[in-house]
Order: C-alpha cells, then sequence, then structure tokens
C-alpha cells in the first residue's frame, strides 16, 4: 500500500464537492479534518492559507496539493478532493485544479512531509494513475486507487523508511 494510502480512508474523500475556489475547498477540509480527526477547522485553514502566501500548492496538469504543518498534531491526514467544476489555484501552468490532495502532518515531521510531497508528485506524474483517478466514481474506487499504486512499482522504487 502506498504511503498516502495509509494515511487516508474512503472516508477523507470528497468528490463533486461545491467549492468555487481554493478557500471554500480549505473550508470544507477543515470541516472533514474536524469531523473525522478532531482538529480545529480555524487552524486548519489559517495554516493551509498562510503556507498558500509562500506559494501556490498548485502543481500543473489540473493538481494541487496544499499541506500544512500543525503543531500538536499526533499523525499525518490526508483528504482527497475533487471539485464538482475545475477551480483557480494559481498553479504554474495557469490551469484550473480538478484533484485536489490536502495532507497535514505534525509541525517536526520534515521528513514524513517530504516522503509524502514527493509519492504524490510521483503519482501525478504518472498520466495512467491521473486518468484512472478522474474516473473513479466513488470514494471507495478512489483509496483503493492510491491503496494500489505502490504495488505496481518496482521494489526498488519502495520507500523503506517507514516504520
Amino acid at each position: 500500500m502506498s504511503l498516502v494510502a495509509e494515511l487516508f480512508s474512503a472516508e477523507d474523500v470528497l468528490l463533486d464537492l461545491d467549492a468555487k475556489d481554493k478557500a471554500a475547498v480549505f473550508e470544507e477540509v477543515a470541516k472533514l479534518f474536524e469531523r473525522r480527526h478532531g482538529i480545529a477547522p480555524d487552524l486548519v485553514v489559517e495554516k493551509l492559507t498562510a503556507r498558500e502566501r509562500i506559494g501556490s500548492t498548485g502543481l500543473g496538469n489540473g493538481v494541487a496539493v496544499p499541506h500544512a504543518r500543525i503543531d500538536g498534531l499526533s499523525q499525518a491526514v490526508v483528504a482527497v478532493v475533487r471539485p464538482r467544476a475545475p477551480i483557480p489555484f494559481d498553479a504554474p501552468d495557469e490551469n484550473l485544479v480538478s484533484d485536489v490532495v490536502v495532507f497535514l502532518v505534525p509541525k517536526q515531521s520534515t521528513d514524513q512531509c517530504l516522503l509524502i510531497l514527493a509519492e504524490i508528485a510521483q503519482m501525478f506524474s504518472d498520466q495512467a494513475f491521473l486518468q484512472r483517478l478522474r474516473a473513479c466514481m466513488s470514494a471507495t474506487q478512489v483509496h483503493d486507487l492510491f491503496a494500489g499504486w505502490r504495488s505496481k512499482r518496482a521494489p526498488a522504487d519502495a520507500v523503506t523508511t517507514r516504520k
């Protein structure tokens, strides 16, 4: 199973989210993280917004990976979001974003943050993965796709730093 898939379940997937911009996505993800993980929604919105001020987390090709470090968080959490209609995200290619992976890590988890970012970047650079993701019709299908991604890689690609 991929590192990312270990950090979320189908209950952390929001498909066809009615959001007009990234602020609306952050608000809805904050509500999800509060409901699922007990994280204060105001803190989530504040940290994600502050991270965006440093530079857009839009990767291009319709993908964004907003993320933040949260003091007091015990473990990383992930949400996968597909807005009903693509939204502006200040991506470098100026394309609208249709696939968003939001994650939060404990404040001191630099290595974990980098591992998660690297894995997501690899996933989204795989055009077949991206096409399959966009074809998913349910939250379970989304989670299953993320869970199976690592198993399709050669063993040499495996991240061995997980405990």
